[in-house]
């Protein structure tokens, strides 16, 4: 799929617009990933109180915060929207624990990748599956990585076109418009969480650190990824 047609689809669009263009030029072939991050939260309000064509999925890692659940709750009851889950391989992660152990990924980047993969990435293939247009709460300044994307792009791994709405707001933007529409929120934002996945791997950040600094932060920041938004083979 060409990702120049998708652009000269959207040209000039923003927000709902851009969802309901895409939605309308490719019906039932248009997924959204939330992880309840607060920009997913964005996109989820605009799917859901437009009824938009567009299948909301999340990736249950099994190692959540409970705070992620109970928003999880409260985004289902307020924009009345389904939410498809995708849980990691049971075998896998069975065998990857009883192997290397519960906290393993700690020990190595391999280690920690490999639990990213049980946990994320092999989800993802299952959820992308049969999808032309993957839509994604991704922002240029939340890494340095990201700064290199681009908020229309072709994913090689996975064979989709990824757009990215947001992907040129700021976090204080991001924030305002949140505040402004009264759309709910993790908690753990205003603890000091700019970034929230897997509770093992996430800390709070303080004051002048890195927006990701957060994330698997016994790491080095260059390797901070989890190769959920890896697009060439």
């Amino acid at each position: 799929m060409d990702t120049n047609k998708i652009k000269d689809i959207i040209q000039g669009k923003q927000g709902v617009e851009l969802l309901q263009t895409i939605a309308q030029a490719y019906p039932s072939e248009v997924v959204f990933s939330t992880s309840f991050g607060i920009e997913d939260q964005i996109i989820t309000s605009w799917i859901g109180k437009n009824k938009l064509d567009i299948q909301i999925f999340t990736l249950d890692t099994g190692r959540l915060f409970k705070e992620t659940y109970s928003l999880w709750s409260r985004t289902i009851e307020r924009y009345e929207v389904q939410i498809s889950t995708f849980y990691p391989n049971t075998e896998q992660i069975q065998a990857f624990i009883s192997e290397k152990g519960p906290n393993a990924f700690y020990e190595s980047v391999d280690n920690r990748k490999a639990c990213c993969h049980i946990r994320k990435i092999e989800p993802l293939q299952r959820a992308l599956k049969g999808a032309k247009i993957w839509i994604t709460g991704i922002r240029a300044e939340q890494s340095p990585n990201r700064h290199d994307m681009s908020d229309v792009e072709y994913d090689e791994v996975n064979n989709i076109i990824k757009v990215h709405p947001l992907f040129y707001w700021s976090f204080d933007q991001v924030k305002a418009y949140v505040s402004k529409e009264n759309i709910p929120y993790n908690s753990l934002h205003d603890k000091g969480f700019p970034s929230i996945g897997c509770e093992p791997c996430t800390r709070a950040v303080r004051e002048g650190e890195d927006f990701r600094s957060g994330r698997w932060w016994w790491e080095d920041q260059s390797k901070k990824e989890c190769g959920l938004h890896v697009t060439t083979k």
